[in-house]
């Protein structure tokens, strides 16, 4: 879950200031870079979530929804309104730029954003989850969705967390 304005990146809080890295870059090219980098970040979360909305959005129209029960029914609402919200903090970093645009505040625009790419990845991995559990639910059974859920909230928390993590480490060791 790091981006490129992480303090383990700039030497410092992020936004801020950091020592030449070799690129040298000043403070304000290396905000804008690291703006660029989370736009891309950005649109690859955007177009990830409006496939898996989109698909959602499909459900109520097919003829198999009607047999849904009343778990399922609040399962997939919640998605729903994940999805929506996940869209919407997705394009709240684009409102948030014409906000704060030609205001001179880079280093706040990019350190917020790093916070609302944070946020946005976790909910798509509980919206990920909670739809290959309704899937499963009623596919296989709701014992089968229950275990991939919380199999693909694991690997999730693994590969989004836990790796990154270690990586981070272990690059701050051999960089020192």
């Amino acid at each position: 879950m790091s981006t490129a304005a992480d303090p383990a990146e700039n030497g410092g809080p992020v936004g801020a200031a950091a020592p030449d890295d070799g690129r040298g870059e000043s403070a304000n090219q290396r905000l804008d870079r690291n703006w660029q980098e989370m736009l891309q970040e950005l649109r690859v979360m955007q177009t990830g979530i409006q496939i898996l909305t989109g698909f959602l959005l499909t459900l109520p129209f097919q003829s198999r929804f009607a047999e849904l029960d009343d778990v399922q029914v609040a399962v997939y609402l919640g998605l729903v309104c994940l999805s929506a919200l996940i869209t919407a903090l997705v394009l709240s970093s684009v409102n948030l730029h014409r906000v704060l645009f030609g205001l001179r505040v880079k280093a706040t625009l990019v350190q917020q954003t790093a916070a609302i790419i944070r946020t946005t990845i976790a909910l798509v991995g509980l919206v990920l989850a909670g739809t290959a559990w309704l899937i499963f639910d009623l596919v296989v059974s709701r014992t089968a969705g229950l275990v991939v859920a919380g199999s693909l909230l694991l690997t999730v928390g693994i590969l989004w967390v836990a790796y990154p993590l270690a990586v981070r480490r272990r690059a701050l060791r051999e960089r020192a």
